[in-house]
């Protein structure tokens, strides 16, 4: 794609792709921008200018194809791909994410999972078999690995991250809370759970004022 999407339109597309996909599973063939708009509570002159980055989808007249526009915009965000996803670190926020429901659906497998506590060597993680941190290296050079979830404590977090970057990793999800220091050319989703609560925290007081 030669023109550069913003990454607020970006942040929207996960949004459309969850709403057309409940639309198709409700039986809906097609869609107005208009009514979109009023599901989504986003303006229907955003909805437009959103899609237009990435060809419009849309006809004048009819609206929205919802299987279409569901199959698209999954191709986008690369859904149409498999990603292997590897966990680094075991703990209930690790087993969470290895069980997270979407993972399959959405098309990413879990292929491997690693923590520093040689007492949880070899117990299951979902489908696959705890490893030690240490072991990342060699588990690396037989496997393709898209995708890293860090949901260790921030003490490792940097020092794990930077060896699996050495080793050929490009993009992690990071639960740790610690924003990670990385080279450019790799990708990194920070999900911090206490940001999200404290911001929660502040809309709360705002509703008591």
């Amino acid at each position: 794609m030669e023109k550069e999407i913003s990454q607020a339109v970006i942040r929207r597309l996960p949004r459309y792709y969850r709403y057309l996909g409940d639309l198709l599973h409700a039986g809906v063939e097609r869609i107005s921008s208009n009514e979109l708009s009023v599901k989504m509570h986003v303006t229907a002159s955003q909805i437009r200018q959103d899609l237009n980055n990435f060809g419009g989808f849309g006809q004048q007249g009819y609206g929205y194809n919802v299987p279409y526009l569901y199959e698209e915009i999954g191709k986008i965000l690369g859904l149409n791909h498999r990603h292997n996803v590897i966990v680094i670190g075991v703990g209930n926020l690790g087993h969470a994410i290895a069980n997270y429901i979407s993972f399959e659906r959405l098309s990413f497998t879990m292929i491997g999972a690693f923590d520093v506590n040689p007492e949880l060597k070899g117990k299951k993680l979902g489908n696959v078999e705890v490893q030690l941190v240490d072991e990342i290296p060699e588990f690396l050079k037989t496997h393709d690995v898209d995708l890293a979830a860090l949901t260790l404590p921030k003490e490792s977090a940097e020092a794990v991250t930077q060896k699996l970057i050495a080793n050929g990793v490009k993009a992690f999800w990071n639960f740790a809370h610690v924003d990670l220091d990385v080279p450019e050319g790799i990708v990194v989703q920070n999900v911090h759970l206490s940001d999200s609560l404290m911001q929660l925290s502040y809309n709360i007081n705002q509703l008591k004022d």
